[in-house]
Formats: structure tokens, sequence, C-alpha cells
């Protein structure tokens, strides 16, 4: 560690040599990669690198451990790079690693079914590097750099499988919005620096910016990182590059790399820019319950089970960021405990996020494995051919249901909590809003929970749709372990809450100024997160009652409603030996929401040509939706770019004579701009 220099850490100096080693992992991947065993060897390092990298983390976390810090004498002169350890980075890194541990376990099994091995294992070392490198960041340049260098190998990762045209089509999308991302970020962070160039964090702590200047500020980072997030209308490229990219891949962009997106704007808003105004609130708030409605609407009308998958980040995105809006509403309102209380429901359900939607994209992954199916309209009776598969599946989807007792419901119990003080503002406009908030939240629940029941039905019950469900099989034994050890982790969080949110709650005293009671205190593990009188939830409780209503009502069905147990062939209208056709499909199930919402959300049309009598043509039905975020905000501004670009074009075929004279009318513009500055 001689290059090391600045303040003692022992836990950062472990984290930058393992961040190292996945960056180093990631080179020696590129000339291994096409060994025998060179994928499943550079998984297993990846996998050991982030488990020690977890565990320092987690064990910094629990112990309320200190800043760390680190300057490294590279990158810009006379600046270096910076790196801090505490407790918000400490919890991001968990995210991270966790996320980097099971994908790492899911890419050994995966690696036999994957198509092309040697443009994944490279960049997947060099990707779980990068997102622990953003976290870590504490200056401009470092952090610019790092979420640069994400996005690249994020975006390599997407272009895995090149040849597929919609693959090329999700890369080019992903990496524009990338890059305005990322720009977005740059022109923030100048601003905020401002002629001084104080890039270091610390210094920018101590800056006090006057409002315009830190509600441009807040409005580019919001841009930059809520494009990589997915907030709604900057989610355009999520739905396309996370299908896109292997199994493990999606989980990752999916479950970890949004939230470091949201680290992002929670480091910068709640940490560097100081004290909020109220209307920061405001945008949070409409933005997080328009992006958790619209989410979940654009995925009920999937049928493509990865892309249903990503539409529901973008409605979790839309429930972390309304948990986020109502901490900043409470921090302007300095109502500090209920601050603390919207702060750890957003990030509660961070970590949450990232547990039930890598679970249910390795799900999803494994299904793609034995099946080569996205479509759920081809799938169907998957849980008799893998039945640890359906069980995982089933548990995640339960989570993101946010049904009780696991995990998903605990967090979103929290958000509104929250949302009921919210009473207790001052701001009238935000006793109106947040209150609407409440109920778009309420509806996107609800619409979650249908939505999985359809791709779950259509998935994994009734009967298979087509010989490739018919001939699935489980799939590797390490992808398996990664199922179930997330299942474990869903259920322990649900279960245990009050220990996840005493480990968060120690961050919320630096951020919003206020901190919830100590919820391991409680009796019978119950959290409270106000007071007893106004609410509590015991998820132990909960979890016991229900295995014990299960397991009674089985035994009643069982043994004493019938004398025997007999198996008959299920009543189809008196027909023993129908078509699987007859089933309702993914389509049919979501028809009558389709026809309540996307009629006038998505302009849905229906169109059913049926054939005469004594016509024998089949009857045909069509359903097209339109994608009106699309159509009004990305398709005039693609027009816009291509025409200026055209008339562009023509400057390449200018005459001397001309190019001279634009030269001299730019210089004489320049040389004006700069004497009515001075």
């Amino acid at each position: 560690m001689g290059a090391l220099e600045s303040s003692t850490g022992t836990a950062l100096d472990v984290a930058l040599l393992c961040i190292g080693g996945l960056l180093g992992t990631g080179v020696v991947a590129a000339v291994v990669a096409r060994a025998r065993y060179g994928p499943r060897t550079i998984y297993g390092a990846c996998l050991a690198t982030c488990a020690v990298l977890l565990a320092v983390s987690l064990s910094f976390l629990i112990d309320g451990a200190a800043t760390e810090s680190r300057h490294l004498p590279i990158g810009l002169p006379w600046i270096g790079m910076h790196f801090d350890l505490d407790l918000l980075a400490a919890m991001f890194l968990v995210i991270v690693n966790l996320g980097g541990v099971s994908a790492s376990l899911y890419g050994i099994g995966a690696d036999a079914e994957e198509r092309e091995p040697t443009r994944v294992v490279p960049f997947f070392a060099t990707f779980l590097g990068a997102m622990n490198l953003v976290v870590l960041a504490s200056d401009a340049f470092t952090y610019l750099i790092s979420w640069e260098f994400m996005s690249l190998s994020s975006w390599a990762l997407v272009m895995a499988h090149h040849r597929d045209d919609d693959n090329r089509a999700a890369g080019y999308l992903y990496l524009v919005m990338a890059s305005f991302g990322t720009l977005s970020l740059l022109l923030a962070l100048g601003l905020f620096a401002g002629p001084s160039g104080g890039y270091a964090f610390a210094e920018m702590r101590a800056l006090h910016l006057e409002p315009l200047r830190a509600g441009l500020v807040f409005a580019l980072v919001l841009i930059g990182c809520g494009s990589k997030a997915g907030v709604v209308p900057l989610h355009a490229w999520l739905p396309l590059a996370h299908p896109a990219a292997p199994s493990h891949v999606s989980a990752l962009m999916s479950g970890v790399m949004t939230k470091v997106a949201i680290y992002g704007l929670v480091r910068i808003v709640f940490d560097l820019l100081g004290p909020p105004p109220i209307w920061w609130s405001v945008v949070l708030l409409i933005l997080g319950g328009v992006s958790a409605l619209l989410g979940v609407l654009y995925a009920l009308m999937e049928h493509d089970l990865k892309r249903l998958l990503a539409y529901h980040t973008i409605e979790n995105i839309g429930i972390i960021v309304i948990g986020l809006g109502l901490a900043l509403a409470f921090e302007a309102g300095s109502i500090g405990w209920a601050a603390a209380l919207a702060f750890v429901a957003a990030l509660f359900h961070v970590l949450n996020h990232s547990l039930f939607k890598s679970l249910l994209f390795y799900g999803a992954g494994a299904v793609y494995a034995t099946t080569r199916e996205r479509d759920m309209e081809h799938l169907g009776g998957l849980i008799h051919r893998m039945p640890v598969t359906a069980f995982a599946f089933l548990v995640g989807s339960v989570a993101i249901s946010a049904l009780p007792p696991l995990n998903g419901f605990v967090s979103e119990w929290l958000t509104f909590q929250a949302i009921l003080v919210s009473p207790q503002l001052p701001a009238w406009g935000l006793k109106f809003l947040i209150p609407a908030v409440g109920a778009m939240l309420a509806l996107s629940a609800a619409l979650a929970a249908a939505c999985f029941v359809k791709a779950y039905g259509a998935t994994f019950l009734g009967r298979p749709r087509s010989s490739a469900a018919e001939g699935a099989r489980e799939t590797h034994s390490s992808v398996r372990i990664a199922l179930l050890a997330l299942v474990v982790l869903c259920v322990a969080a649900g279960i245990l809450p009050g220990y996840v949110i005493d480990a968060i709650a120690q961050i919320t005293d630096r951020f919003v100024g206020g901190r919830m009671p100590v919820q391991g205190a409680q009796a019978w593990l119950t959290i409270v997160p106000i007071d007893a009188a106004r609410s509590s939830y015991n998820g132990l409780a909960v979890f016991l009652f229900t295995a014990f209503a299960a397991s009674a009502a089985g035994f009643v069905i069982r043994r004493v409603a019938t004398g025997a147990i007999r198996r008959a062939p299920a009543w189809d209208c008196g027909y023993v030996d129908s078509s699987s056709a007859l089933q309702y499909t993914a389509s049919s199930f979501a028809q009558p929401i389709r026809r309540v919402f996307g009629t006038w959300m998505f302009r849905a049309r229906e169109t059913v040509s049926m054939p005469r009598p004594g016509e024998i043509r089949a009857a045909h039905f069509a359903v097209v939706i339109r994608d009106l975020v699309w159509e009004w905000l990305y398709v005039p501004i693609e027009r816009l770019v291509a025409n200026v670009a055209t008339r562009a074009d023509r400057i390449q075929f200018l005459t001397i004579r001309q190019y001279l004279g634009l030269m001299f009318v730019t210089l004489i513009g320049l040389l004006s701009l700069l004497a009515l500055t001075q």
C-alpha cells in the first residue's frame, strides 16, 4: 500500500485491493476466456473477490464505523483520485457485491448454455469493479471516470449477442442514453465546482450554492442519475437493453446498476447540495408516482418474460424515488423523524429490489436456458419440469408484489407509513400531492400482484404450449443454489426486518437529521416505525401464521375432507384430452386491464377477424399498443437531430472562401462574447 496516502483505513484498503483484483480479472479473462474451464474460473474469481468485498462492507456497516479516506496520486495533476468509505457507501457496496456473488454463482452454471462466453466474462468482471468504484469515488473526476467505465462495460455486455438485430438496436439506444446521462452529470459537477475547481466531494460539501445554481445542479443530477436508473420519461433504453444481455448480467443491470444510479442521486442531493427547497421533493414525488404506475402498466402489456421484469424495474425505481421525495419534503419541513422514516423506507426498498429482482431474472434465465423461449405464450407447465425454479420464482413474485411476509411488503409498508404522516407538513400543496402519489403507489402495488399472477400462471402453471416447454428440465446446480440463496434472503429480510432497519437507520442521522427508533429492542421482533399506538408489524408472526394456516388447510383437505386421494383429468367441458390452446394465456389474462387502462394510456387497439360461416380460414386477433412517451418525446428529438445533421452535412462541401469566411465570423463572435463578459 505504499502508493496510498491520506488517513488510515483498513476496510477501504481491502476494498480498493479487491476492486483492483476485479479489474485485473477482467484483463486476464480476455486471455483465458477461450480455455475449456476459463469462464468458470473467471466467475469463481469474481465470486471470491465479491465475497470478500461483501464481508468487509457488511462488517463496516454493522459496526457503524467512522468514515475512511484514501488519496491516490494518479488521475488529474495536483488533484489525484479520492476514495471514501462511509456508512452510505458501505450499504451500497453490500448491494453491489451481494449481486456480484449471486451473479457469479449463476454464471458458473450458466456458462455451458451461454452462446458467447468469451464476450461476456472479461466485461463481467470489469462491470463489477466499475460499480464498486462509483460507490467509493469521492471527487468529480474519479466519479465520472468510474461512471463511464460502468456504462461502457455494461454496454459491451448488452452487445454480447451482437448478431441479433434487436440487440444491436438496444445497444445503440443504451449507448446514446448513457452518454446523455454522463454529459448531464459532467455539467452538474462542473457547475457545482464552479470556477474555483473544487472537485473533491469534501470541498463541494462545504460550498453553499445560491438557489438558482443549486436548482440547476439538482435538475442535471436528476437527469443523469434518473436516466441510468430508468425514471420515466428517461426509461426508453431499459426495457430493450436489460432483456438483450445474458440473464445474470440483466440481474446485475436491473438489480444493482440502477441502485448505483440511486446512490449517485442520494450522494449528491442529500449529502453535497445541502438543505433542500420544497420544490425538489415535488419533482421527485411526481416522477416517482408516474414511474411506479406506468412501469407496472407497461409490464402488464408484455408477453416477453424478461421485458416484463425490466418494466417492473421502472415501477420499483418509482417506489424508491417516492421514498426519497418524501424524505426531502420532511427534511425541508424540519420533521427529522419522518424524514428518517421515509429515507429508511427508500434505502430498504433499494436492498429489497436488488434481492427479488435478481431472483426473478435468474428464474427467467433458467427458463430461457432450457427452453430458449422468453414469450410466455409458448411456455406453461414448467412447475412439473422445473420445480426448484418454479418455487424460487414464486417467492420472487410474492416479494415483488409486496405481499407479507416477504421483504417487498416491509419497505412498501414503511413508505405508506411515511405517506400517512404527510398531513404534518406545513406546505399545503404537499398535503394534496402526497395522498395522490400514495393512491398511485397503492394502485401500482395491486397491479403488480395481478401482473405476477399472469407471469407465474402463464409460465409455470397449466399445460405446456410448445415442444420446448414440454422438454424443459432443471438447469445447473449452481444456478439452483443462487436461486435458493436469494429465496432465503428475501424471506429473512421479510420476517426479521428490524435488524435491517437498524443497520440502515445509522445512515439517516447525517443525511436527513433524524433517526428511527431502535427496532432490535422491540419485543417479539416487532417493528414500530413511529410508535406502537400508530402502527406496528411482526413479520415473524405473519410468517408462522401463514405456514400454520397453509399446513392446516392442506391436512384438512387431504385427510378430513375426503376419504381418499384420487387423480383424474382436469374438467374441461367434457373434453378429456383438450388442446393447451384452450387455456388462459398471458394476453387473455391481461385483456380486462388492457381495456381499462390501455385505451387511454397506450392507445391500445384490438382487431378481430372472424371467418364467415362456411369459410375455412382461421380467425385472427391482434392488439396494437403504442408507447406514447416514445412517440411524443423521443421521436421528435430523433427527427430534429436528423434534420440538424442533414443541414450540417453541407459544411463538408463549402469552398475555401466560404470556410475562411465562416472561421472569420466565428472568431469575431468569440471575441465579442469575451469582451461582453469582462
